[in-house]
């Protein structure tokens, strides 16, 4: 039986696997929390987009905040890929894997001077600039050490992605990208400033989408840009339309990597603008469904029925040895997430919320969940590959999971577990007396 979301991930008869691995293996040699990837599930994800941009000048930029996992993003600079980065510490997680910096685009709102200077130095493919006041700094920066820097504006087109507020991104009200009707007027001063040389127009407008409808209408108000731009005798030689394509988690249906970019290359075509390198930056229809979170299961916690009232009944809990410090997206964003039996028992489900051991009510991995499992049992969290590890946090000092990549039959360690001395080896006590 093939689960929703990746055919990588199937049982075969009770066990669950993860290509040619048992789930519950994996949990007994490594240890739990912790976090399992398909690397042939990557790979097949990247060939989506890649198969529609056969013939086409491109370039796709994971963007490595989804899942920055040093052997995650080898994989992806193996397979040809560039990388999209918001942080320094990216960058050098990026340079780290074997990254080609001129296949590295620089995006984030706050980008610190030190920051550009080293992508400066290492020689980023650009810049999306997000604001006026970030082009000068820029500029500054570049000239103080007689370097240009490629910029390409992100622009923020006031389109509604139909997402979670927390990870729309082009809307007005939004932190991110210079506002559409400002995007002319700072092409022309970044045209005029020293230092920089204008390269590209950029576009984000959110995360987990599952409709075309705001990726084209995003798109036409790009074209339009690009033409009044042109117009002004600034060249645009690439056209960045981002990522923010979402994966299927419960029932949602987004369309296919390959069916979307298709639909948007048609667009172009039909507007004239074929000749332009396109861009993309996918993150988590990259990894969301290539990983599971697996975890062991502590105590059930049956509720009880109040003076034999069941109407009064408490709920039951599966407590789990996960929690929000390990996978925050439950909490952040009341996300549903598929949570399984490693091994399933030919035995009646309970009803239950599945919890873990933070000191937080909110630390919960899924409510209501119908799973038939013992203390000692294994039960992984599906489609976790995505915004897991990388929103990790230490709270109540606990170690980080430890992670693996599956390839086929065999597992590699691709991050030790976090041990508790390791948490605050750099810290330091006050003198005493």
């Amino acid at each position: 039986m093939t689960l929703p979301g990746s055919p990588h991930l199937a049982y075969r008869g009770a066990s669950l696997f993860i290509d040619g691995c048992a789930a519950a293996s994996l949990a007994q040699r490594f240890g739990t929390p912790l976090y399992a990837y398909s690397r042939a599930s990557m790979l097949e994800s990247l060939a989506d987009y890649q198969r529609a941009l056969v013939g086409r000048d491109h370039l796709i930029c994971y963007a490595m905040k989804a899942n920055s996992n040093l052997a995650v993003l080898q994989a992806f600079a193996q397979a040809g890929c560039g990388f999209d980065i918001v942080s320094g510490g990216e960058l050098e997680r990026a340079l780290a894997a074997g990254a080609d910096p001129a296949k590295i685009v620089f995006s984030g709102v706050g980008k610190t001077r030190a920051d550009m200077r080293r992508a400066l130095e290492v020689g980023v493919m650009c810049f999306n600039v997000e604001s006026e006041a970030e082009l000068g700094v820029l500029s500054q920066v570049a000239t103080a050490i007689g370097a240009t820097a490629n910029v390409s504006l992100r622009v923020n087109p006031d389109v509604d992605a139909g997402t979670h507020p927390y990870i729309s991104t082009g809307l007005k009200g939004n932190k991110f990208g210079i506002a559409h009707e400002d995007a002319v007027a700072n092409y022309v001063r970044a045209a005029d400033m020293p230092g920089l040389r204008v390269v590209g127009i950029d576009c984000h407008i959110g995360s987990q989408i599952t409709d075309s409808g705001p990726y084209l209408d995003a798109l036409d108000r790009l074209l339009d840009l690009i033409e009044q731009v042109e117009a002004r005798g600034i060249p645009i030689r690439h056209l960045d339309l981002g990522g923010g394509l979402g994966i299927t988690y419960t029932d949602e249906a987004p369309p296919s990597a390959e069916a979307l970019v298709r639909s948007l290359l048609e667009r172009i075509d039909a507007r004239g603008h074929g000749h332009r390198k396109i861009m993309f930056e996918p993150g988590r229809s990259l990894v969301g469904n290539a990983g599971v979170l697996v975890s062991e299961v502590l105590y059930m916690k049956p509720g009880r029925e109040p003076n034999g009232d069941p109407a009064g009944a408490g709920k039951n809990f599966c407590i789990v040895d996960a929690a929000m410090n390990d996978l925050m997206r439950p909490a952040m964003y009341q996300a549903w997430m598929g949570i399984v039996a490693c091994n399933l028992r030919d035995e009646p489900a309970t009803l239950c919320d599945v919890v873990g051991p933070v000191c937080e009510s909110g630390d919960w991995l899924g409510r209501e969940r119908e799973l038939a499992v013992h203390a000692g049992d294994f039960v992984a969290v599906l489609s976790a590959g995505a915004y897991g590890m990388t929103m990790a946090s230490n709270y109540n000092t606990r170690g980080r999971a430890a992670e693996v990549m599956v390839c086929g039959d065999q597992a590699f360690l691709i991050r030790d577990r976090e041990l508790p001395h390791e948490l605050f080896s750099g810290e330091h006590l006050l003198p005493t007396a």
